[in-house]
């Protein structure tokens, strides 16, 4: 009775606060309309008539709110009448089933909603990508010599009063693995390049070299002695040696998720703060097959001013070109001032090659390389081989590079010039240092030695040639604070890439898919296991350090997968584009390190469960857990186990039941789906369909491979020749449809639970092709939204890029990367998939989604792999598929779009499941206790990426800090949210750490750039972290 008092008063006390808040915030509205309390006395009527009205509005909103208290204060007088509270300590060290049920209102905070709302306004001197496309007519004319542009020509004079700047830049590209693995290239060119590299410089102080993979970089470090190294500093400190970028690997940006590009980028960063005291400050990108803004963020967040791509579909560049806007201040589609730009240089020409890098004609640049000398390896393909420098052809020679120099100097705005040097592993040998690096000199003495030519040439690093730009337009040298913008501002992405005729990049979208789907599995693995490593670390400091955790061997294992996975986000390897040995060699290590997590996962939640500390012994033969998953929003989710019996009984940690659902597990189908789908907002029906259809390739002389897409026409629905088996599963908690076809098993599930995961339907497609002759399988979902020609697909898992399909493009063309979402929407409704595993995905009619699901070529696509695509495996490929109501329509022009916080959620369960562990049964298992290192839910849109456990400087096991990493998501608030089964809130991106954490304290926090490499000044309370919308910061952490 004294208890249902007390529930009844507290009731009470919130509707009066309600109540009371309101009308304060009534006249506060009223007072800062009129600062000088002045009042029209005609009008106070009219002001208290408006008050009234906005008082009924809010009160009828907050009658829902305090509905939903009434209704969640009955559920928690039950469950203490059951007696299920907890005897002692916090509620949020339960578990789930403990949990009060989710609110029926998600409450989101107004301010939250602000920033999608916005009204979209083009900078007056921007460019956006989507009007680039639909201005662009794809003709793809001949340009002459410069086949893919156009003739290039400039008077004499126009250097008179200004000369031209030429850089000649160095490079080696090193692929980690392509047609090699990564140690077979490592051992037969690579240490090569850099033992030569440290001798050819120290021989000429004018000598410039840049180097980007630190994958190679850190591997010939640790076989080098210390005279090297120090030879090495040396270089890197006058100048000579630049790490331009600095990751692990120069990452592929279609496939490719934020969390794993974020954490290569800092492996390669903190190597080399660590061995190098090295903080790069210009990104490198010449071989990626597209590029992403959301790389071009993560640079900038980083703290890197500058950046250089490449790989750009021909009719953009030539387009980009023409406008002298090859240079520009790259800015997110989402950004409303200019806090993410970054100074972006785009290469004009067809490739990074020397060819293709001193100017317009290949046949003439090509005449440059001087390791194409008669008597070598390699020639010109033009049949005009190169000629060693002397004083008889020197005239000619320079005058000829410097006709070139010039043409290409009049696609851009400045008088500086670059002219990269370099390719695919150069620089193997001694002997072609020699030929390049002498004869360039001459040809930089004669043209530096005649003012009549107006030029000043030289070796230089991608840096020295981004300072030069800046001065030469009056910039700020490493920022953005320009005054008047001297180059223009773009948005948008660079996909899909096209590099000549109709030869478009979407194959590698999807090739090997089964890789791409273990990636994903690494990566949320990897991060649970970052997470408990960090919370043990910290624990262990309060408790006291037990003998046996295995600290330092768990910090190797959790190196050892950081660069695994760091390994495979190279534009080699998760796009599925390498030999088929190497593929496996990247798989090996995967499988590996997906093994070695699951050790530290498991060792550091025994420590973390046990009651007694003291108690804690490490088996590594015999671990206390058989494989607890980090979740910082509470969860209520399904949870799937192998047992040996049907007869099962769950209980949870009190000893209470928890519904549970026995299936059997088919080993084969034993002697279709529905097409529609009824949102629960209002019973309303939607046509959705789910179906196969076949690609085959081109019959031209040139077909799909591992890189291009080339199918021969439109799609042909998959009608095998006998009927399926299906096999229908009813059950208290889910029930599902599986369908087996002779290539593919396909299953769809409902969940009957209140959490995220009964808002969707989950489809699981098992899919084998193995025996066929150049096909690709795809699913598509055929709709009645009428959606037009637009869709939207993700970046990186990052952020939103609306899409168009256009008939004026091949259908190849309109096939874009989807890394986690693709959706399409009309003015009532929104149908997302959600996906497990990148792919290539489209939307090539009204209300229709593709999605491609594997792909078996026969032949190669004359890349350079010289391979087809015939190592398929049976691949199961997971989505959710979700279909929301909506109430606003945002605008048709606007180039952003945002999920919904069910959309955000509903993904995020699906790429980090519950991570279940069952306890080894022994007689004398100490007692556990459940372990919540958060006393509630972190916000809604606030998202853990990663809490990642520091290298120390002083030894190689871990520091007493940890980098935590944060990225705040933006989200539509146009859709429902009622009913959304979210156990968490908004809080306008703020967190207060301390008063979150149970049993930890914050020693030190200090926010820092995303990879560490620079420490932010900050006045801002260091407790309260805030993050704007679509924001992603990182904090050097320090827990005791």
């Amino acid at each position: 009775m004294k208890l249902s008092r007390q529930f009844t008063v507290f009731g009470s006390a919130i509707f009066c606060v309600v109540v009371f808040s309101l009308y304060l915030m009534l006249d506060h509205i009223d007072h800062s309309k009129n600062p000088n309390g002045e009042r029209i006395q005609n009008g106070q009527l009219g002001i208290l008539q408006d008050k009234i009205d906005h008082l009924e509005r809010l009160l009828a909103e907050n009658n829902e709110i305090i509905g939903n208290i009434r209704d969640s204060v009955i559920n928690l007088r039950e469950t203490v009448k059951d007696g299920k509270m907890f005897p002692e300590g916090n509620m949020s060290q339960g578990d789930l089933e403990l949990l009060p049920p989710a609110p029926a209102l998600l409450p989101i905070h107004s301010e939250d909603c602000q920033f999608t709302a916005r009204t979209y306004s083009k900078a007056a001197d921007g460019v956006q990508m989507l009007d680039v496309y639909d201005l662009l007519s794809f003709d793809n004319l001949d340009g002459g010599v410069w086949k893919q542009g156009f003739d290039i020509s400039y008077k004499d004079n126009e250097w008179d009063n200004e000369p031209l700047q030429v850089f000649v830049v160095p490079h080696s590209h090193n692929d980690p693995g392509w047609l090699k693995t990564f140690d077979d290239y490592y051992r037969d060119q690579t240490q090569h390049i850099l033992n030569n590299m440290v001798v050819k410089l120290h021989e000429d102080s004018r000598r410039k070299m840049i180097w980007s993979e630190i994958s190679y970089f850190s591997k010939w470090w640790d076989n080098i002695d210390e005279q090297k190294r120090d030879a090495v500093r040396r270089l890197i400190e006058s100048g000579q040696l630049e790490v331009a970028t600095g990751g692990w690997v120069m990452p592929d940006e279609a496939n490719t998720h934020y969390f794993a590009l974020i954490d290569q980028l800092v492996e390669g960063h903190q190597w080399l703060e660590r061995n190098l005291g090295v903080k790069p400050k210009t990104g490198w990108a010449v071989d990626p097959f597209g590029h992403t803004p959301t790389q071009a963020y993560l640079l900038r967040q980083a703290g890197l001013s500058n950046m250089l791509i490449q790989r750009v579909h021909y009719s953009v560049k030539k387009h980009f070109a023409s406008q002298k806007t090859l240079e520009f201040f790259w800015r997110q589609n989402w950004d409303q001032d200019s806090s993410s730009d970054i100074l972006c240089h785009m290469m004009p020409f067809y490739s990074y090659d020397v060819p293709h890098t001193c100017g317009p004609d290949p046949k003439i640049c090509c005449q440059f390389d001087f390791k194409r000398l008669p008597g070598g390896r390699i020639s010109c393909p033009w049949r005009i081989p190169p000629q060693a420098i002397t004083d008889i052809n020197v005239q000619e020679r320079a005058q000829t590079l410097l006709d070139q120099y010039r043409k290409k100097s009049k696609l851009f705005r400045t008088n500086v010039l670059l002219a990269p040097l370099g390719d695919d592993f150069r620089y193997t040998e001694a002997v072609e240092w020699d030929q390049q690096f002498e004869n360039y000199q001459k040809l930089f003495d004669y043209m530096n030695s005649h003012p009549e030519l107006h030029v000043q040439a030289q070796f230089g690093t991608i840096s020295d040639y981004f300072e030069a730009l800046r001065k030469s337009t009056g910039m700020d040298p490493v920022g953005i604070n320009v005054g008047q913008l001297a180059l223009p501002v773009l948005s948008g992405d660079f996909f899909t890439y096209a590099d000549r005729d109709d030869h478009y990049w979407s194959g590698y979208f999807t090739s090997r898919p089964f890789y791409k789907r273990l990636d994903r599995v690494l990566e949320s693995h990897l991060r649970a296991a970052e997470v408990l490593y960090s919370l043990t670390l910290a624990n262990i400091q309060k408790y006291g350090q037990p003998n046996d955790y295995p600290a330092v061997d768990n910090y190797k294992l959790l190196t050892e997968a950081r660069r695994n996975l760091g390994l495979f986000q190279h534009h080699d390897a998760i796009t599925g584009t390498g030999k088929d040995w190497v593929v496996v060699d990247y798989g090996t290590r995967l499988f590996h390190s997906i093994l070695n997590v699951k050790r530290v996962i498991v060792s550091s939640a025994h420590w973390l469960v046990l009651k007694d500390k003291q108690t804690y012994f490490h088996d590594p033969s015999n671990p206390f857990l058989q494989m607890v998953s980090v979740h910082i929003q509470a969860r209520m989710s399904m949870v799937t186990v192998y047992v040996t019996t049907p007869k099962v009984r769950v209980l949870n940690a009190l000893g209470h039941v928890v519904r549970a659902q026995v299936s059997a597990m088919w080993n084969d189908a034993s002697h279709t789906a529905a097409d529609k789908m009824r949102l629960k907002e209002d019973d309303s029906e939607h046509l959705v369909k789910v179906e196969f259809v076949l690609y085959g390739t081109t019959s031209n002389k040139d077909k799909s491979g591992a890189y291009l897409f080339l199918p021969d026409k439109e799609a042909t629905i998959y009608s095998p020749s006998q009927p399926p088996v299906v096999r229908v599963t009813k059950g208290p908690l889910f029930s599902e449809v599986t369908t087996t076809f002779m290539h593919i098993t396909h299953t769809l599930r409902l969940y009957n639970i209140q959490g995220v995961e009964g808002q969707s339907v989950e489809i699981c497609n098992t899919v084998d092709i193995r025996g066929e002759t150049n096909r690709e399988i795809a699913m598509r979902i055929t709709s009645d939204l009428n959606s037009k020609d637009r869709f939207f697909t993700d970046l990186n898992g990052y952020q939103l890029q609306p899409r168009k399909t256009m008939a004026k493009l091949p259908l190849q063309a309109n096939f874009y990367p989807m890394t986690s979402m693709v959706y399409l929407q009309d003015s009532s409704a929104r149908l997302s998939l959600l996906t497990a595993q990148s792919l290539g995905a489209a939307s090539l009619k009204s209300g229709q989604l593709e999605v491609i699901m594997d792909r078996r070529l026969n032949q190669d696509d004359n890349r350079g792999l010289g391979q087809g695509v015939l190592d398929n495996k049976i691949t199961a490929n997971s989505f959710r598929l979700l279909l929301e109501k909506r109430s606003s329509a945002e605008e048709e022009t606007a180039p952003y779009s945002y999920p919904s916080i069910l959309s955000h959620m509903s993904y995020m369960y699906l790429n980090h499941p519950l991570i279940s562990m069952a306890v080894n049964q022994r007689s004398d298992n100490p007692s556990l206790t459940p372990y919540s290192p958060l006393s509630a839910s972190f916000p809604c849109d606030m998202h853990l990426v990663n809490l990642r456990a520091i290298q120390s400087k002083v030894w190689g096991g871990p520091s007493e800090q940890a980098a935590l990493i944060l990225h705040r998501k933006g989200f539509d608030c146009g859709f429902s949210n009622r009913n959304t089964g979210l156990l968490c809130t908004t809080t306008r991106g703020k967190i207060h750490l301390e008063k979150l954490l149970t049993d930890l304290k914050v020693k030190s926090i200090t926010p820092v750039s995303l990879s560490l490499m620079h420490t932010h000044n900050s006045d801002a309370d260091p407790q309260e972290i805030s993050l704007k919308p679509m924001e992603i910061r990182t904090y050097r952490l320090q827990l005791s």
